[in-house]
C-alpha cells in the first residue's frame, strides 16, 4: 500500500475514502506574505488604492476561496466549514495574510486554509499591481493543524 493517501496500489490518483473516519473537531492555520515596497504597503493600508480597500477585499476573497477549495483542488473533499477567518496585516516587508479554518468532520482543513491564504495573496497582488508589479507572493505555508488521527502539528518557526 502506498504511503501517499491519494495514490492507490497501482499508482493511480484517487480521492481518499473517509466514510469510516469519525467526525472530529479540526482546525488549520496557514500564513503567507506579499512582499512589496513600503510605499505600496502604505497605499494598501490607507484604503486609497485605485481598486478600493485592499485588505477588506482580500479577506473576503480568502473566505470565498476556502469555501470553494474542493472545486479547485481535484482530490479534496467538499467540507461544511464552521469558521473561516482571514486577516491581512502590515508586515515589515509588505502585507501578511493569516487564515484560520475550522470544521467538524472526517478530514482536515489544511487545504482550505492554504487556499484561503493563496487567493487572498493573489487578490492583494491584483489590487496593487498598477502601483507595484514587482511584488512577490512568498512563504505560503501551513502553520498548525489540530484534530484527526494525526493529532496536533505546529510549525516551529513562523513568519
Amino acid at each position: 500500500m502506498s504511503r501517499l493517501t491519494h495514490i492507490d496500489d497501482q499508482g493511480r490518483a484517487r480521492m481518499v475514502d473517509v466514510s469510516d473516519k469519525p467526525a472530529t473537531a479540526r482546525e488549520a492555520v496557514a500564513t503567507g506574505l506579499v512582499r512589496m515596497d513600503a510605499a505600496t504597503r502604505d497605499l494598501a493600508l490607507s484604503g486609497d488604492a485605485k481598486k478600493g480597500d485592499v485588505r477588506a477585499v482580500a479577506e473576503i476573497a480568502g473566505v470565498m476561496a476556502a469555501k470553494r477549495t474542493a472545486d479547485l483542488i481535484p482530490l479534496c473533499h467538499p467540507l461544511a466549514l464552521s469558521k473561516v477567518e482571514v486577516s491581512v496585516t502590515p508586515h515589515d516587508d509588505g502585507l501578511a495574510v493569516t487564515a484560520r479554518v475550522k470544521t467538524t468532520g472526517p478530514t482536515g482543513v489544511e487545504m482550505e486554509a492554504l487556499t484561503a491564504v493563496s487567493v487572498a495573496c493573489l487578490t492583494i497582488y491584483d489590487m496593487l499591481k498598477a502601483a507595484d508589479k514587482g511584488m512577490v507572493i512568498d512563504a505560503v505555508r501551513l502553520e498548525e493543524k489540530t484534530g484527526g488521527r494525526s493529532g496536533e502539528w505546529k510549525r516551529l518557526h513562523t513568519l
